[in-house]
């Protein structure tokens, strides 16, 4: 006979490549990381509350210790005196927070301000400007705290163009951020940019954005759980959302080692969210792989055969986009799309695929010798716009999710927002669209979404290097 009144704690398990948000049941249970660059440097883990041990009741439960459900604990404890209990089914910051490509630029999603315009119109496009821009300062804020000492990189966002024919549109964008937004954004010839700024080979010319900071992305999400820690909240390691269910209101949510009732639900687990997790996220988002890898050190003739004046994010044109950068200690960062299956994430052909697109920009690091390589899963949205909502009113459950790789400095007003919501505190900016609908449903095409994502593949490498 089992003995329930024992919690049922899992021991360490091992990284499974393979998973895939799509099919798998759930993100697994106290896994380790991803072998990233960035765990890899990071030092000692900080410490946490370890798993469950026994059923517990908190005002609020945020599901996830990433970036996005360490903020929403964060603000709930400075800004509405609330402490927090997070649950993470594996290690801190198990996903996307430590596979990303560590760079912050002034953006939400994937869409630009001249989309945001023929989407919504210019007032509101000027909300969004103003709320990521409030977002950037915001970001600024926290990684200037004692807590966190994530390597900061500053000088701005390169927008490389990677072919002649993206040029005009450059030109076009960096006029109406100037003109639209008063964003002091700025157009320079592949010949400046070689001569100032980087030597990428394949560069027509870039587009520079005076917001753009690199950070150790390990170090940020280690820096946020020692900052909500401090403040108060209870972070749970090991400890999956196995089920959930809402009695009279209050949300009984069972982990391993026991049952956590909770008047309000947050929801932060953005790529890794598993398909049951809750009805209200089920199917919302369309998880994408993106591959990343780091070099060995280079030596100073390769720094000065690549020209690399600058450790601030380079980022190019392509639709299916390369975004790199020199980290502190002169290694060099790339990544890009990836395997559209957790199964077929391992294949040789993608990494080979991104050393080829980093050989290209630098020829000097063709062949160069690799010391990291992974990959993540990038939670985009249908309409590649990130949502921060209360599904139903009735029903205190909220999520801040999909924001198509450019999470690394969103997700802290993301989760500064969503703790507004729970504690009801609303402002003007919630007005703006991404405060004011669901993520939108695939609906009927949702059994096909990759079948549609591997034509969509063909078709943006087309527009990219051939049309």
């Amino acid at each position: 006979m089992v003995d329930n009144s024992i919690p049922r704690h899992w021991p360490r398990a091992s990284y499974d490549p393979k998973y895939d948000p799509v099919v798998d049941a759930g993100p697994g249970h106290n896994r380790e990381h991803a072998p990233t660059y960035w765990i890899g440097t990071a030092g000692e883990p900080p410490q946490d509350d370890g798993p469950v041990s026994g059923d517990m009741e908190a005002d609020v439960v945020v599901i996830g210790s990433g970036y996005t459900g360490l903020s929403t604990a964060i603000h709930l404890a400075k800004e509405h005196g609330i402490k927090a209990v997070v649950l993470e089914a594996n290690t801190v910051a198990w996903g996307c927070s430590t596979r990303n490509g560590g760079q912050a630029q002034i953006s939400s999603g994937r869409l630009k301000r001249s989309q945001w315009i023929k989407r919504w119109g210019v007032d509101v496009a000027k909300g969004m400007h103003r709320e990521v821009s409030e977002a950037f300062e915001l970001f600024e804020d926290l990684i200037a705290q004692d807590d966190i000492d994530c390597d900061p990189q500053t000088g701005g966002h390169y927008y490389i163009a990677h072919r002649d024919k993206v040029m005009a549109g450059l030109q076009k964008e960096s006029d109406l951020l100037n003109s639209t937004f008063g964003y002091k954004s700025r157009v320079m010839s592949r010949e400046e940019l070689h001569a100032d700024h980087v030597k990428d080979q394949e560069a027509a010319g870039a587009m520079w954005e005076p917001d753009g900071t690199c950070i150790h992305a390990g170090k940020l999400a280690f820096g946020y759980v020692n900052m909500a820690r401090r403040l108060g909240a209870k972070i749970h390691t090991a400890s999956p959302v196995m089920g959930w269910e809402t009695v009279n209101g209050v949300h009984h949510l069972r982990t391993p080692g026991g049952i956590v009732k909770a008047k309000s639900v947050a929801l932060a687990t953005a790529g890794y969210t598993a398909p049951g997790l809750n009805k209200k996220t089920k199917h919302r988002l369309m998880p994408i792989l993106s591959n990343s890898m780091v070099t060995r050190p280079l030596t100073n003739g390769e720094l000065a055969d690549c020209g690399i004046q600058t450790k601030s994010p380079l980022t190019d044109t392509r639709t299916l986009r390369h975004y790199y950068r020199l980290l502190p200690d002169n290694r060099m960062q790339i990544g890009s799309r990836s395997a559209v299956t957790g199964n077929d994430a391992e294949n040789g052909k993608h990494l080979e695929m991104l050393q080829k697109g980093l050989a290209r920009k630098f020829p000097a690091l063709t062949d160069i010798n690799l010391e990291y390589s992974w990959w993540g899963w990038v939670d985009v949205s249908h309409d590649m716009m990130p949502r921060i909502f209360q599904p139903n009113p009735n029903e205190k459950i909220y999520y801040a999710m999909g924001y198509g790789g450019n999470g690394v400095m969103y997700s802290a007003q993301a989760g500064r927002r969503m703790a507004q919501l729970v504690a009801g505190k609303k402002d003007k900016a919630f007005d703006l669209p991404i405060f004011t609908s669901p993520l939108p449903s695939h609906g009927l095409l949702t059994p096909f979404r990759r079948m549609g994502q591997r034509m969509a593949y063909v078709w943006y490498y087309l527009q990219d290097e051939v049309i």
